[in-house]
Formats: structure tokens, sequence, C-alpha cells
């Protein structure tokens, strides 16, 4: 899915120069990698040899594997999750 506007590229190769067919953004992009982790060293969770610092344009990363989810605003996973945990927090001090 891309990550700006959440539309499935279909069964296409993704390469550096590959833009989403709806909204036009370039889909070889930290954002849309299965290894992207804001959490982890530079982002990435695998060990590259430098940053890579603009995470939203095309880059050369031999890393890259284009993820089927998104992490981040569009993605039910991180921001559910983290809404989850809230939630129950707060059934258990009876705030809810």
């Amino acid at each position: 899915m891309c990550y700006n506007c959440g539309t499935s590229p279909g069964k296409i190769s993704i390469y550096r120069n590959t833009e989403c067919p709806n909204c036009g953004k370039d889909l070889k992009i930290c954002l849309n990698c299965q290894f992207y982790d804001k959490n982890a060293h530079w982002g990435c969770r695998e060990n590259i040899s430098e940053e890579v610092r603009i995470k939203d344009r095309s880059n050369f990363c031999d890393y890259f594997r284009y993820s089927k989810s998104i992490d981040g605003k569009q993605s039910s996973g991180i921001n559910n999750n983290t809404d989850n945990a809230k939630s129950d927090f707060l059934k258990l001090f009876g705030d809810e």
C-alpha cells in the first residue's frame, strides 16, 4: 500500500522511479519498506551503512522490500495498538 494515499499498486515491480498509480508519489521510499521502523537506528531494521535522511523520497537502498502494510499514519497497526494500549491502561485504573 502506498504510504501517501493507501492505494495498493497491484503486482508490479518496484524500481527507484516507480510511482503510485493513484497519487503519483514515489513508491521506493523508506516509508513503504518492510524494514522501516522509526524507532530503529536510522529508521531501519537492516544494518545500513549510512542514513537515508529523506524517508519519503525514492532512494538507492539495496535492502528495500515493498511492505504490504503501512506503519504510521495510514496503518491500522501501530496507531490502533497505541490506542488499544491507552484504552486498556485507562480501563485498568477505572477512568473509562
